[in-house]
C-alpha cells in the first residue's frame, strides 16, 4: 500500500503544479504524507457532499478539479462551509489534492476528456502552450467530427453525452448550419473567443458563456455556440484522471481502488422556462 506522498508525487507528474496559472491554488490542501492510501475518490468540487462520500467509501484521498481555497483564507473554523470540509477531512484522515489549471493544459487534459465524451477527434490545442515542444499541451482543443451534422444535432449530441444538469444545453446561432470542426474548452470559455475565431471552427462548446461576449461572438461571424453547465464540461476529466491513476497503480503494484463520484455538484438545481422564444 503506497504512502500519500508517493501517490501525490505520481499525480504531480501527471499535472505538474508549476504549470498552473499564477492565480491558481493547486496541490495538496490537507493530508499526512506518511499515511497509507488504498482508495481514492475523484470529483469536480471539494464540497461537503464529496467529503461525506469519501468517508462512506473509506477513501483516504480525494482528488478534485476545483480548489477549496482559491483566494486564500484567514480561518478554517468549522462554522464556515470550507472550514467544515477541512475539519471533516482531517478528523477522518482523508487527504485532499487539487489539479486545476495544470490539468486544463495537460496532455491529456480536461478538454481532451470533454472531446472524448462527445466522440470528437482532437487535432490540437486551441491555445498552445509555448513551452511544449510537441505542441499537444494548452488550453482548449480543436476537434473534427467524423461526419458533418447540423448545429442543432451537435447540441443534441452534447445533451445526450454530457452528465445531465438543470441548465441543460444552450445554443446560439443557426440550428441548421453544418458543423465540421469544433473548439471545446472545459469550464468557463468566453475569454477564448479570439482564439476560437482565429481557428476558423464552425462551433464552440464550453460553459458559463456571458451575455455580452456571446452576443458579440455571434455578431462577428456565423460561429455556433453550445453552452453547457460548467460542472458537466469538467466531469469527464474525473473519469480520464481516474483511469490515469489506475494505470499508474498497476505499474507500481499499488492495487489502489479508484472511484469517480457521480454526484451532481453543479450549484443549479432546477430550470424553469415558458418555452423557446418566438
Amino acid at each position: 500500500m503506497p504512502r500519500l506522498s508517493e501517490v501525490i508525487a505520481a499525480l504531480d507528474a501527471l499535472w505538474p503544479p508549476e504549470r498552473a496559472e499564477g492565480w491558481d491554488a493547486v496541490g495538496t490542501v490537507c493530508g499526512d504524507p506518511d499515511a497509507e492510501v488504498d482508495r481514492v475518490l475523484f470529483a469536480v468540487d471539494p464540497v461537503h457532499a464529496i467529503a461525506d462520500e469519501a468517508l462512506e467509501l473509506g477513501a483516504q484521498l480525494i482528488v478534485t478539479h476545483h480548489p477549496l481555497y482559491l483566494r486564500g483564507t484567514t480561518t478554517v473554523a468549522a462554522d464556515t462551509f470550507k472550514g467544515k470540509v477541512v475539519h471533516t477531512l482531517i478528523k477522518h484522515g482523508i487527504a485532499l489534492h487539487v489539479a486545476h489549471t495544470n490539468a486544463d493544459t495537460a496532455d491529456p487534459g480536461v478538454s481532451d476528456a470533454l472531446a472524448g465524451a462527445l466522440d470528437l477527434r482532437v487535432t490540437g490545442p486551441l491555445v498552445p502552450d509555448p513551452t511544449d515542444p510537441h505542441g499537444r499541451r494548452g488550453l482548449g482543443r480543436i476537434c473534427e467530427l467524423d461526419h458533418p451534422e447540423t448545429l442543432a444535432a451537435f447540441a443534441a449530441r452534447a445533451a445526450a453525452r454530457l452528465p445531465a444538469t438543470a441548465q441543460g444545453i444552450r445554443l446560439a446561432g443557426d440550428p441548421e448550419a453544418l458543423v465540421r470542426t469544433v473548439a471545446v474548452s472545459g469550464g468557463s470559455g468566453d475569454s477564448l473567443f479570439d482564439a476560437v475565431r482565429a481557428s476558423g471552427v464552425d462551433a464552440f462548446l464550453t460553459a458559463d458563456l456571458r451575455h455580452h461576449p456571446a452576443s458579440e461572438a455571434v455578431q462577428h461571424s456565423p460561429l455556433g455556440l453550445v453552452d453547457a453547465a460548467h460542472w458537466a464540461t469538467e466531469w469527464p476529466w474525473c473519469e480520464q484522471a481516474a483511469a490515469q491513476l489506475d494505470a499508474l497503480s498497476d505499474r507500481h503494484g499499488w492495487d489502489l481502488r479508484v472511484h469517480v463520484s457521480t454526484q451532481v455538484t453543479d450549484p443549479w438545481t432546477t430550470h424553469h422556462s415558458s418555452g423557446a422564444p418566438n
